[in-house]
């Protein structure tokens, strides 16, 4: 027996029962196409695919099992292995094994994932590779193809090199290195080879020959000017404010250029200095408070400048200010659900970025930052947060203060699930007090909060803790995925 046939049959059957459909670990065929690209394409997309796949012959187009003869077998065997090693580039090897499925001889062909990506047609440039998507062969973008050289060759992009070799004087000239001791708190060295030496061991630049080079974190961090790095020019974040509530008329549009860390703190007083503001009197002085909390705004802004997808080109980190609303977009899906924001251990795909901007007390690791922003929202009653993931990026809003009365369904609901989060993460539970006290609604007025929490009962989003209590106005309340 091979040691991945109980895994091939498994795909099969997953693939024809209930209902006939290709998956992205599995395709059928007939026999080998004469046309070797075809199949090569096929070849290429499972070589590319995390964790690699099967191809199954004796299966037609509607998935009903015909099988395949002995004479079949070997001619289809001699083709895949000559397409394999004649048609990829790098060549890759596969492993063959006819099984008996429902009484018939199907002929199964395992593709390993590759080790060296991405595996292409020999006869093309690398950009013609393949990969397996909605259980389809497709062509990988240009930003699969680079994500796929980044993986093969263990480089991320902040260990990439951001220039070519320059002297430690250039190497100072374009590095706010000032910032980076400030922000450690550390002394700054007064001998420029102690510094280096120092950006050296943080990985933010990197001894090359006789010269260093500034890697993509030390730039993306700390550069004075990101316009003189060819390759992290859109990586600066804009700051767009709108009149009214569209897009249609733009007041300002400001494009910052300084590193991430060393600017980090400009770029929050930049924003918090266009926001709206209400003034209140306190104690017969009169005060003017933003309308949205600075810890929620640095939170969300650190955040989307951390965990945006550096392989995605072409895009960066957008803040946009209107009337109602401020949103802020970075590239890339994020690696965790948005409903288990609050709840799910931390996860980065710029861990070394990361794990430096907490050092810097900019951001931290521990996976709280949206706990806060929830909380923040919640103390000042605004409208619960929203997090909704397009095509390619993640889109953070805050919202001005707005009555429980002018709150959509989906706003109230949205905001009694983070509030049953935030209460489950401190190990409590949510209640029809803890909602009242959420939306500010009187005592009196619990059938109200009442209302809420069956609204978002219906939605599945919270459950009872106690399925069997008849008191709504002592029941408690947990998330769905408590």
């Amino acid at each position: 027996m091979k040691e991945w046939q109980e895994k091939a049959i498994k795909l099969l059957e997953k693939s024809l029962i209930p209902l006939p459909q290709e998956l992205n670990e599995i395709d059928w065929k007939v026999d080998v196409s004469d046309k070797g690209d075809r199949v090569a394409r096929h070849l290429s997309a499972f070589s590319n695919y995390s964790d690699g796949g099967f191809m199954v012959f004796g299966v037609n187009d509607d998935g009903k099992i015909i099988g395949v003869d002995d004479s079949g077998c070997k001619e289809i065997v001699k083709k895949m292995g000559n397409i394999a090693r004649e048609n990829l580039e790098p060549p890759i090897a596969i492993d063959h094994g006819v099984f008996s499925v429902k009484g018939a001889n199907l002929l199964f062909f395992c593709i390993s994932e590759a080790v060296n990506k991405p595996v292409h047609l020999r006869s093309a440039t690398i950009e013609e590779a393949y990969i397996r998507s909605a259980g389809q062969t497709r062509k990988m973008t240009r930003q699969e193809v680079a994500l796929a050289i980044s993986n093969s060759t263990n480089l991320t992009f902040e260990t990439k090199l951001a220039t070519q070799s320059v002297s430690a004087t250039d190497v100072l000239a374009k590095l706010d290195f000032v910032s980076y001791f400030d922000l450690l708190k550390k002394p700054l060295p007064q001998d420029n080879n102690a510094i280096i030496d120092v950006l050296t061991s943080e990985r933010l630049v990197k001894k090359v020959n006789e010269g260093f080079c500034i890697t993509n974190l030390g730039a993306i961090l700390f550069a004075k000017n990101l316009d003189e790095f060819k390759e992290l020019k859109r990586r600066s974040p804009r700051v767009i404010v709108y009149e009214g509530k569209d897009r249609l008329k733009r007041i300002k549009e400001v494009e910052g250029n300084r590193g991430y860390a060393s600017g980090f703190v400009n770029l929050i007083g930049f924003i918090q200095a266009l926001l709206p503001s209400n003034e209140v009197i306190k104690e017969a002085l009169r005060k003017e408070v933003k309308m949205y909390p600075e810890l929620a705004i640095r939170e969300l802004i650190a955040n989307a400048l951390i965990h945006q997808d550096f392989d995605l080109t072409g895009t960066g980190v957008v803040i946009e200010i209107f009337e109602d609303r401020i949103e802020i977009r970075n590239p890339g899906k994020p690696l965790i659900k948005t409903e288990r924001f609050i709840d799910s251990p931390p996860r980065s795909r710029n861990q070394a970025m990361a794990m430096l901007m907490r050092r810097l007390h900019i951001c931290e690791e521990s996976g709280t930052g949206i706990d806060k922003v929830v909380s923040e929202a919640e103390f000042y009653q605004l409208p619960a947060p929203l997090f909704v993931v397009t095509e390619d990026h993640l889109v953070a809003t805050l919202f001005t203060p707005r009555p429980l009365t002018k709150m959509a369904k989906e706003d109230r609901i949205r905001a009694c699930y983070q509030n049953a989060c935030l209460k489950r993460v401190a190990n409590d539970f949510m209640t029809n007090e803890s909602i009242r006290k959420r939306f500010n609604i009187p005592d009196k007025s619990y059938p109200i909060a009442s209302k809420i929490i069956s609204e978002t009962l219906v939605a599945g989003f919270i459950k009872p803790r106690d399925p069997n209590s008849k008191s709504k106005k002592h029941a408690q309340y947990l998330p769905f995925w408590a």
